[in-house]
């Protein structure tokens, strides 16, 4: 018997472990995408309130990547099957994504933004290469074959992060008046 919050239903706890770490990615994209969208939508009140909470939703992206890497040590069930996985695309560009992940929730407080002073906005930009990774974990999971859920989900961050490459470095903008 596996318990009384799963009956006996062995594959219970495995399916949550897919909604968690789609959970994680959803709760990191919209987290990711508040100053994106800031600047594409200023006077919108909406995205004022976004980018304030930005902090909040990062963290409960963090808190789903943690509770996902649990459930994942636990179903695998022994260290010998978690590392026997580990070469494998899928998995290992999800524990380098939570690598990266720990040092940006350890310092996602206001304490930590004081003690790095401009360091702390250049450790925190380590969350592109992390989304970078959970997008390429989140394809690679289904051989390859998870890239169009992986794009939709994904796709409007990489188009507001093209936006503001554009307006930025590449938008023409008026000469300066003399």
């Amino acid at each position: 018997m596996i318990g009384p919050l799963f009956g006996d239903d062995p594959r219970a706890f495995h399916r949550l472990l897919h909604p968690t770490g789609e959970f994680a990615a959803r709760f990191m994209i919209i987290g990711m995408m508040a100053s994106g969208l800031m600047l594409l939508f200023r006077r919108a009140g909406w995205t004022r309130w976004l980018l304030h909470h930005r902090r909040d939703i990062e963290v409960a992206a963090f808190a789903y990547a943690a509770l996902h890497t649990v459930i994942y040590v636990i179903d695998r069930g022994t260290l010998d099957r978690v590392l026997e996985a580990l070469p494998r695309p899928d998995i290992w560009t999800g524990w380098a994504a939570m690598l990266i992940f720990l040092p940006l929730a350890a310092t996602s407080n206001t304490l930590s933004q004081r003690w790095l002073r401009s360091g702390w906005k250049s450790l925190q930009r380590l969350a592109w290469p992390a989304a970078v990774l959970v997008l390429i974990h989140w394809a690679a999971l289904h051989d390859w074959g998870g890239w169009p859920p992986a794009a939709v989900h994904f796709g409007p961050l990489l188009a507001l992060w093209a936006y503001r490459l554009w307006y930025w470095y590449l938008r023409p903008r008026r000469p300066a008046v003399a």
